[in-house]
């Protein structure tokens, strides 16, 4: 039987971001995708223009419908927006079986647009990064959700420690947000105490809306499969960066990555990222 993939999710009309990318993602890994959808937003390549929540109960009795019927292999949740919202879905997933939840803390779009209000990060951290299988910030997000500054990869570290300790069972701090630097290095650790560092060679692209969310949901597939934490980063890490190298070069702004472009390359594992193991 084909693994169930779920996301947890805002709506990107223009296709690179949110609940599309999501379950273009899940179809990619060959899982089947379920979504709770948490807003709607009118948006494109040149930033979000409006953005309209869905209820709180509407968000609840999506999920309902979704576990009262499916066998989720696993979750992620994106665009949250509010801190009801965020307590809705906590106070759903209780009622049900658990399973492996990657929680990508979506906060502010590549436009500039805030995606999560302020009073909804407390409640993140609160109901949702205790029961988180993985945890997925960039750099950005990491200092928002530690209130440390983030430069260098010793801060990654300290950043990423601190997070662990707030219950979530595994951290991923994206590097892609450190421009001084020729690679994109992201930063995994375990609270078992597996480290590693994945490399790879910084891309001149602005074609990068989404990334965030096909990383997340590409490990999402992978758990789903029933791939260990560290083995479903890295897979998610060949994705994502198949989807950045073979771009589509659609829009006017900050474009959609290619979510094919893994398939394509016959789900290549042998180019592009270094891993870094570090004791």
């Amino acid at each position: 039987m084909i693994p169930v993939s779920l996301t947890i999710a805002g709506s990107d009309s223009g296709g690179g971001a949110g609940i599309q990318a999501d379950l273009k993602t899940f179809q990619e890994l060959g899982t089947f995708g379920t979504s709770v959808l948490t807003a709607i937003t009118a948006q494109n390549t040149l930033g979000v223009h409006a953005v309209q929540p869905i209820e709180s109960d509407i968000v609840a009795a999506q999920l309902d419908a979704v576990l009262s019927d499916f066998t989720v292999g696993a979750a992620k949740t994106g665009m949250l927006l509010s801190a009801d919202i965020i307590k809705a879905i906590a106070e759903t997933l209780r009622s049900y079986p658990s399973f492996p939840l990657v929680i990508d803390p979506v906060m502010i779009a590549k436009g500039g647009a805030s995606l999560l209000e302020q009073s909804a990060v407390e409640a993140l951290k609160e109901y949702l990064l205790p029961n988180a299988a993985v945890l997925t910030p960039n750099i950005p997000e990491a200092e928002v959700l530690t209130g440390l500054p983030i430069h260098t990869l010793t801060d990654m570290e300290r950043a990423a420690n601190q997070l662990l300790q707030m219950g979530t069972q595994a951290i991923v701090v994206k590097g892609g947000h450190r421009k001084e630097t020729e690679f994109a290095e992201d930063l995994f650790i375990s609270n078992t105490g597996v480290r590693f560092l994945l490399r790879t060679k910084r891309i001149e692209t602005k074609d990068t809306h989404g990334t965030g969310c096909t990383f997340a949901a590409a490990i999402t597939a992978e758990l789903a499969k029933g791939k260990p934490v560290s083995e479903a980063v890295m897979i998610a890490k060949y994705f994502i960066q198949a989807a950045i190298e073979d771009g589509l070069s659609l829009g006017n702004g900050h474009g959609p990555t290619n979510h094919a472009a893994f398939r394509l390359r016959g789900h290549d594992l042998s180019r592009g990222v270094e891993l870094i193991e570090k004791q």
